[in-house]
Formats: C-alpha cells, structure tokens, sequence
C-alpha cells in the first residue's frame, strides 16, 4: 500500500516559482534589451537609459535568465511614449483677485513594449504600460520629487511588464 501510495504521488508534480514565472528554462535561456527611446518630448535627460537599466535588472534579479546583448530567447524593445503633469485637485486661493490654484499633481508615464519570445511566438505582444505618482506642488517642486516619483512609476511599470511577458497571471 505505501508503495503504491509513493508511486501515485511521484507521478504528480506542481512546479513552483517564487516569482511567479512561467518560463522554461530547458527552452529559454537568454533575454535581451534593446535601448528604450524617449518619445514622449518630456522628462530628464537620462530616463530611457535609466528604464532599460532597470528592466535589465529586474529580470536579471527575478529570473535565471542570462542578459544577451543582441537576439535573446526573450527580446524587449520600445519607447517612452508619455511624459505628463496633470493637476488633480484645485484648492481655492481664497481671494477673487487670486487665481485658484493645484492642490495635487499627477506625473503619468506611458511606456510602449514590444516583446518578442523566440520559443513560442503565441506570447509576442506589443502593448503600453502606464502608471503615475502624485504629490503635493503647494509644499515642493516637481524638480525635488521628480526622481522618486519616475523610480516609483518605473517599477510599477516594469512589474506590470514582467507579470504580462512571464509571470503566470
């Protein structure tokens, strides 16, 4: 009985990932960036070299994938379509005299991805990635946030392209 009991249960296995990938590393071995360009006509000067840094890293981190320069099993490519500031909230002046003034405003980047699986063309996509952070310009400036807030909207985003190429959501 235990012989048949350990037989049955060797013959069902679960893979698990503590990351939550699907990849089969028997077949993808590689993965590879190309540099991200800055098409959106806004932000600091060095941001689509510190996007494609950071998806590097953050594969290298959370897979066992080795970072090719050209031609990986996995390829990513794209641009920085969008770069904003949008108020959200007005707070009133309080004097007629005085224009009203934002409360609360929002840096949204949109970044467009295009992802190719060498392996299994069925994953290919190309689709856009967005998310934003608020803060307060009524107590600091946009030049004194900025850098948190891209480091916080880019690690969203990335998380969002990683669970859309090889998680398993």
């Amino acid at each position: 009985m235990i012989v048949l009991l350990g037989v049955g249960l060797n013959g069902c296995s679960v893979s698990y990932s503590f990351t939550g990938t699907n990849i089969n590393y028997e077949e993808v071995q590689t993965f590879s960036v190309e540099n991200f360009f800055n098409d959106s006509g806004g932000g600091p000067a060095n941001m689509e070299q510190r996007f494609t840094e950071s998806l590097k890293e953050f594969y290298q981190r959370n897979t066992q994938l080795e970072l090719v320069r050209t031609n990986g099993d996995l390829q990513f490519a794209g641009a920085i379509k969008r770069y904003t500031l949008t108020p959200q909230a007005v707070v009133s002046s309080g004097n007629p005299n005085l224009p009203d003034r934002a409360g609360q405003m929002r840096l949204t980047i949109s970044v467009e991805v295009e992802y190719i699986n060498q392996t299994n063309e069925e994953e290919n996509l190309k689709q856009s990635f967005s998310f934003f952070q608020d803060y307060d310009p009524r107590t600091t400036t946009l030049l004194d946030v900025e850098d948190r807030l891209i480091e916080e909207i880019f690690k969203n985003i990335i998380q969002d392209i990683f669970t859309a190429t090889v998680a398993n959501w």
